[in-house]
């Protein structure tokens, strides 16, 4: 966008959830632009400071100041939307969201072509008014976010939650005197609800507000059209935003659920079973049951299956791996792969016929909005570096792991993840990451949102737990966590 008084463009890749008012029909962008514009004229100096710093939502800008000379750029504070930037010819800056080749050059995946992913939770400015090139790129002004604790000079740019909280509440008895062998076979069955109810209440309502902000502004396609899906592997995260959401949309909108399965050929060559039957096929359909028979009934659950075959692997493999760069290890590869297959949604309609699950027909995902549930693992202690730190060092060690990890959330993937899912024309919204639900679980004592006593598929994330199986997710709330390259089977596809 150009303004034509000024001249000043804004480039502008995001979404406003909060702290700024956008109708359903309005444009975000352009409205933020006007903002821009209208703050410039009375603080031409911190304007842009002043304004990103009132706005919830994933982004990604350039602003273009011309009367000052200077550029503007950044990511929002969590890192959710990707931008990305080349100095690797001495003359010249550019900014993209995906890598990509320089005026006609091919990419050269060794050394990623000299891009680099631009650090979130700083917003940079480079002054254009300057002579040589050498001072042109060594003029960058970082200008940081911090936590409020943090912020002694008083500026604009506070992270709107704080710091992980180290404080424990009291806690539970101990509820066997060998709790390794403890077991819940229901979450009915535990002991201490009384004291973490409060908290189960708190963070579904700030999931519910979460969730509301990322759909409902999502524009009507006509009935029967979804507008929204989930990445669905079946796991305690994305099947509670799921039986969220359906609290919020209008009764008898359908909602697609994308499962993905790859054939592996280093691990179903020797086997006679179905080479798409690995373990998020099989908690897939079984969180879709409970969907379909406890959640909402008379929705429709529209779980599609995604196969893909090693050879259709080998087909997209190199233009997958150019939308993860400048991230190309082998683990990125893997989650790549499941992410971008998943969320392009060519796959299987599943339905029910009695008490068998049918294949229907041949389906294209048809919702823009995809919701994932990154995040949760980070803040409720899912990964099993949690458990080592529990072993470590208590909760003390245990809070200081969790603390860590939330403040490298802007720092780890979601920009990688942004590239592969938007190469499929969708979009992905984090319910987990919206600042209001950061906040919250930042706030709640350590021992109220994991208690590593119990074992693996209850200790961790137990507050989710908690929170699904009050919504009457009764199986799904006791799966243990499995990260998506080994459950879907992306992982060690190929030897060496």
């Amino acid at each position: 966008m150009e303004d034509t008084e000024s001249g000043d463009i804004f480039c502008w890749n995001g979404e406003i959830f909060d702290g700024l008012e956008v109708d359903s029909n309005d444009n975000d962008g352009a409205l933020l632009f006007d903002l821009l514009l209208r703050t410039k004229a009375e603080d031409p100096t911190e304007f842009i400071a002043r304004v990103f710093s009132k706005i919830e939502g994933p982004y990604a800008f350039v602003y273009f100041d011309r009367e000052q000379r200077r550029l503007w750029f950044s990511r929002d504070y969590l890192g959710r939307r990707s931008l990305l930037v080349n100095k690797s010819r001495p003359d010249t800056l550019f900014i993209s969201s995906v890598a990509c080749s320089i005026e006609g050059e091919e990419l050269p995946v060794e050394d990623n072509g000299g891009w680099v992913e631009l650090a979130a939770q700083v917003i940079y400015c480079m002054d254009l008014g300057l002579g040589t090139s050498a001072e042109l790129f060594g003029s960058f002004t970082e200008y940081a976010w911090s936590y409020s604790e943090e912020n002694k000079a008083g500026g604009y740019l506070t992270l709107p939650f704080g710091q992980v909280t180290l404080v424990t509440g009291d806690a539970d008895p101990v509820v066997s005197d060998t709790l390794t062998d403890y077991r819940l076979e229901d979450l009915a069955q535990f002991q201490h609800i009384d004291a973490w109810q409060p908290y189960i209440d708190g963070l579904e309502e700030a999931l519910t507000r979460a969730i509301r902000a990322r759909v409902m502004s999502i524009p009507d396609r006509g009935a029967g059209v979804p507008r929204v899906g989930i990445l669905f592997s079946g796991g305690v995260d994305c099947i509670t935003i799921a039986a969220l959401l359906a609290r919020i949309l209008p009764p008898g909108e359908p909602v697609e659920l994308f499962n993905v399965a790859f054939e592996n050929p280093r691990q179903t060559s020797s086997t006679k079973q179905n080479i798409y039957d690995v373990p998020d096929r099989n908690t897939g359909r079984s969180g879709w049951l409970e969907l379909c028979t406890k959640i909402d009934t008379q929705r429709d659950w529209r779980l599609v299956e995604v196969d893909v075959p090693y050879g259709l692997v080998q087909e997209y493999q190199a233009h997958i791996r150019q939308l993860l760069e400048p991230s190309a290890t082998v683990m990125d590869m893997s989650i790549g792969m499941a992410l971008w297959f998943a969320s392009r949604g060519e796959g299987w309609l599943i339905k029910r016929s009695g008490s068998s699950i049918e294949r229907q027909e041949e389906y294209h995902g048809m919702a823009r909005v995809l919701l994932l549930g990154m995040g949760a693992d980070e803040q409720l202690g899912g990964y099993s570096r949690h458990r080592s730190a529990w072993d470590r060092g208590g909760e003390l060690e245990l809070g200081r792991e969790i603390r860590l990890d939330v403040q490298r959330i802007a720092t780890r993937n979601l920009g990688r993840d942004d590239r592969v899912v938007s190469d499929n024309g969708k979009e992905s919204r984090y319910p987990f990451l919206a600042a209001s639900v950061v906040g919250y679980l930042s706030a709640v004592p350590l021992n109220r949102k994991m208690d590593m006593r119990y074992p693996r598929g209850i200790g961790e994330k137990l507050l989710l737990r908690l929170l699904a199986h009050q919504l009457g997710l009764t199986q799904a709330c006791l799966l243990a966590k499995r990260a998506i390259q080994f459950g879907a089977r992306t992982a060690k596809m190929e030897s060496g």
